[in-house]
């Protein structure tokens, strides 16, 4: 499967409190070719899970366990620690079946950071969706195009799916310091600008905008407030203090993580520490 990492990327590390995107697909797994993401930890972040094809069944050491569907969303606090897998179902297995999706991170305020680890699920009929001359968005999280999504926030930010007809235009206003669009599928112009899908268009801070779809198109609207200061990231482990970090991989390489109560068997290891420890990840200036 093609795996689009987006952010981090050497232009720019952060958007609001967007720290890590991945594109996901579009694949079709053939019988048997479908893969298992095995249990592996996270410290000091949301994740946010949303697909536009295809299934996932999610488990966690909280004892959850959730088939996230198109059009639905999985938001999955770690805070001070938390193990999860996202695996297919038999059926995908024996037969195949087609994966498309988003999973990005999300940042924790440096005070929520050690919280209690958390999960929570918004099915498809719960997710706002705004439709007006040619544009169908649905608000994944945050407030966007008058709606508000249901799914809790640690920190002001927004994330929208638009699916836009040929000649619609979409308005980005400047309602948080950081934003940006990712194409996902057709050709899309920006300011007199086109641009493909698989981009990522960081928008000038307190400039309105908006997008115009040069045939029917797909994006992701995100955005939000900085960050209160840098993040270092090191593998699944973001955290405001670098010993954070290195306390988190000696937990996991000890077994200090709690694990998945219905799915222990295996697990990813960490990665060999490289030179240096890990950077951190700014907010763009």
């Amino acid at each position: 499967m093609e795996v689009a990492r987006v952010l981090p990327s050497v232009e720019g590390q952060m958007i609001g409190p967007f720290i890590f995107f991945d594109r996901m697909g579009p694949v079709r797994f053939d019988a048997a070719q479908a893969q298992d993401v095995r249990p592996h930890p996270h410290i000091g972040l949301s994740t946010v899970t949303y697909l536009f094809e295809g299934a996932m069944i999610h488990r966690d050491s909280l004892g959850t366990e959730r088939v996230i569907e198109p059009g639905a969303v999985n938001l999955m606090t770690a805070g001070r620690g938390i193990v999860h897998s996202e695996r297919h179902d038999a059926t995908v297995k024996a037969r195949g079946g087609p994966l498309f999706g988003i999973q990005s991170w999300v940042a924790l305020p440096k005070g929520d950071e050690e919280c209690a680890p958390a999960f929570h699920h918004s099915g498809t009929e719960a997710l706002p969706v705004v439709e007006d001359a040619g544009v169908r968005a649905r608000v994944v999280l945050g407030t966007a195009f008058g709606a508000t999504s249901p799914v809790p926030l640690s920190s002001p930010s927004f994330y929208v799916e638009a699916q836009l007809a040929a000649g619609a235009r979409l308005p980005i206003d400047p309602t948080h310091e950081d934003r940006a669009l990712f194409t996902l599928g057709g050709a899309v112009e920006v300011d007199g600008t086109e641009f493909p899908p698989g981009q990522m268009l960081v928008i000038r801070r307190g400039v309105a905008t908006s997008v115009t779809a040069l045939e029917p198109a797909r994006v992701m609207v995100l955005g939000g407030e900085p960050m209160e200061g840098p993040r270092y990231i090191w593998w699944n482990f973001v955290a405001s203090d670098l010993d954070r970090i290195d306390q988190a991989k000696d937990a996991w390489r000890r077994g200090r993580f709690d694990l998945i109560p219905m799915d222990h068997d295996e697990f990813i290891p960490a990665p060999e520490d490289g030179p240096g420890r890990p950077r951190p990840q700014k907010p763009r200036p």
